[in-house]
């Protein structure tokens, strides 16, 4: 899912103070006394070297990757080669409201609705089944007609607008409609606010519970967790290759999984602010809220995405631990596929030092004495021992 901004690095690559702890997996992974094998919660904030405004998305068999000027699909085809396309940001996702507080999180939520509709239909052209091209219906040729060249983005515009209305249907109104039911008996205002919220978390969690099961879903999830391995692995400020990203967990605080969840907190708190009217007064002023709760949320996953702090791991944790449903362990093939895109949109002065500055990096972490990183109490136990990932 993808991954908002966060801040870009200073132009100056640190060498990261955990970079030998990052080179070998067993010093990531450790093991409790039932044997269990445990992730340390803290390396997922361990950013010493190049945090980061790049964020990705799962596609069918592939890594969507959105950089600061460019996005790029990266997509295994069915004969097993990686093709990458890659061009220049535009439309909403390159616009002028990036320094405006709130107001920037409406914009990147709906733009990055858009550029993953993009995205998961580019990559599921590889995958058609061979059969004849279905005629196409009156409303698409009608569309065509009018908008000519334009209708394609039309329609991506229609299909982010029949997304939203389910999402606000299945996540806002029906929420809303159960709580009221509880009304009797129960005269507070913020209980039954908060009522409603915990029924919203329950459908949410009850619907990405249904959909991993689906044997295509599982592929993608598996996808999302090698963008989340390899943005770890560029982040933490080491080559990007397969061994390297191999060794890092699937959860990163900067997931649009987290900040779902954000939104569905956020919006208890601020949904409560209006008291309790009738329901249609709800559903308005709910819908009203909606834009503010977005542009809050993000701001506090943009700082999620930049700070090591612990107030920053206590709000991050349940987002993280909801990551769990919606990441896999990947493969090294999928890991592969994640690293071409990364690669395609890093800045191309990157690109050409990344090599230099890690091996002298390398050089001098080499000489360093071991010294142990500042204790944390965030453990996270794997149930089925994929390096903490657990069902991530």
């Amino acid at each position: 899912m993808y991954g908002f901004d966060a801040a870009h690095a200073a132009s100056k690559v640190d060498c990261p103070k955990d970079f030998i702890a990052a080179e070998k997996s067993s010093d990531a992974i450790d093991f409790n006394s039932k044997g269990r094998r445990v992730l340390d919660y803290r390396k997922i904030f361990i950013k010493q070297a190049r945090p980061t405004s790049i964020g990705g998305q799962a596609v069918i068999e592939g890594v969507m990757m959105k950089g600061p000027e460019n996005i790029a699909i990266a997509v295994r085809k069915p004969d097993q080669q990686i093709t990458v396309k890659k061009e220049a940001l535009q439309g909403i996702n390159k616009n002028n409201f990036s320094r405006i507080p709130i107001i920037r999180g409406v914009f990147a939520l709906i733009g990055s609705m858009v550029l993953g509709i993009k995205s998961l239909t580019y990559s599921a052209e590889f995958f058609d089944d061979g059969s004849e091209e279905e005629p196409k219906g009156k409303f698409e040729l009608w569309i065509e007609k009018i908008f000519g060249e334009k209708a394609d983005d039309l329609l991506i515009y229609l299909s982010v607008a029949l997304a939203l209305v389910f999402g606000i249907s299945l996540f806002i109104i029906l929420p809303t409609i159960i709580a009221n039911f509880f009304k009797t008996g129960i005269e507070s205002s913020l209980l039954l606010n908060g009522i409603e919220g915990i029924i919203r978390i329950l459908l949410f969690l009850g619907y990405v519970i249904l959909i991993s099961r689906i044997k295509d879903i599982q592929r993608v999830f598996q996808y999302h967790g090698a963008e989340h391995k390899t943005i770890h692995c560029f982040e933490n400020g080491l080559p990007l290759t397969v061994e390297n990203a191999r060794n890092f967990t699937t959860l990163h605080p900067r997931c649009g999984t987290s900040f779902l969840f954000l939104v569905m907190v956020i919006s208890i708190v601020l949904f409560s602010m209006v008291g309790w009217p009738n329901p249609w007064m709800r559903v308005i002023f709910r819908l009203i809220l909606m834009p503010v709760v977005a542009g809050v949320s993000y701001e506090v996953i943009r700082w999620s995405g930049r700070s090591t702090s612990r107030l920053v791991q206590w709000i991050s944790y349940p987002g993280l631990m909801l990551q769990k449903l919606t990441t896999r362990e990947p493969d090294d093939s999928q890991l592969e596929v994640a690293i071409a895109a990364l690669k395609s949109v890093l800045p191309s002065q990157e690109n050409t030092s990344k090599e230099a500055d890690m091996q002298e990096c390398k050089t001098e972490a080499n000489q360093r004495t071991d010294k142990t990183i500042e204790s944390s109490s965030f453990i996270i136990s794997s149930e089925d021992g994929e390096d903490g990932a657990g069902c991530l």
